[in-house]
């Protein structure tokens, strides 16, 4: 059975400058038995209502400014599927979980960026599920637990966020051993939460965790990791790191 993953994707440029994570996504990848697809929640595809991508041949979005025009050359060109996409509404209706199709839809960077350094070649049909984020953790809980199955079924699950995510805290010019100690007492917290399986916690971490508002001023970006928690199993630490003083790269394996 496959696991599922929570992937912090950092900035953009992760897909030109690799650094650690890159080979550690590309072990990760090799070590795994192949997905026959791929469903993700990104930060990046906040929405009101749940949705599930239709769209048979998404674009790659580059959902961003300021960066070099190598970035904006990037494709990822992998398919979607529907009939996986079916399967994900399925599971989400058999769960009481309402569902919509979006058949619009690209891949934005939270997508591609940690796909195209896990499965260079986008063979591999990829679904995207939304984030409704102002139904917090509990539901992002419930729709991993309802996707959990799609891990039987030859399917990787995962989670595209951060770990930390305060953008505008971040020294673009620091080295990967410079780490800001507000964000890493915020990521060992969260750490010895998951290792101790504590749901109630997790989910109020914005009110328990150290620093939790600092780390995650909004929390889109953490909210991936409880969608990955929800359908995965025994929780693991597949890589750990920082860049640029306080944005945490870690990736974690849930069975």
């Amino acid at each position: 059975m496959l696991p599922s993953l929570f992937i912090s994707h950092g900035s953009p440029m992760l897909a030109l400058e690799p650094g650690e994570s890159g080979p550690a996504l590309a072990r990760l990848a090799a070590e795994l038995p192949r997905p026959k697809a791929i469903v993700i929640v990104s930060a990046h595809w906040e929405s009101n209502e749940l949705l599930v991508n239709g769209n048979p041949q998404p674009e790659t979005w580059h959902d961003f400014g300021g960066f070099p025009a190598a970035l904006f050359a990037v494709q990822y060109p992998a398919r979607g599927q529907l009939d996986i996409t079916h399967r994900v509404m399925e599971l989400l209706a058999d769960a009481d979980l309402t569902a919509r199709m979006d058949t619009r839809r690209p891949f934005d960077h939270g997508v591609w960026v940690p796909l195209s350094l896990m499965y260079p070649q986008a063979d591999i049909p990829v679904v995207q599920v939304s984030l409704p984020t102002r139904m917090g953790p509990e539901l992002q809980t419930r729709v991993g637990q309802a996707l959990a199955k799609l891990r039987e079924e030859e399917v990787l699950v995962i989670g595209s966020g951060s770990i930390t995510h305060n953008l505008r805290e971040l020294d673009w010019h620091a080295g990967p051993e410079s780490v800001e100690p507000w964000a890493l007492s915020f990521r060992d917290w969260m750490v010895e939460r998951l290792a101790a399986g504590d749901d109630e916690a997790l989910h109020d971490y914005r009110r328990q965790a150290p620093n939790a508002v600092r780390n995650h001023p909004s929390d889109e970006h953490l909210l991936p990791l409880y969608f990955a928690r929800g359908a995965g199993g025994q929780f693991s630490i597949a890589h750990q790191g920082f860049t640029m003083g306080a944005l945490g790269m870690d990736i974690y394996r849930f069975g």
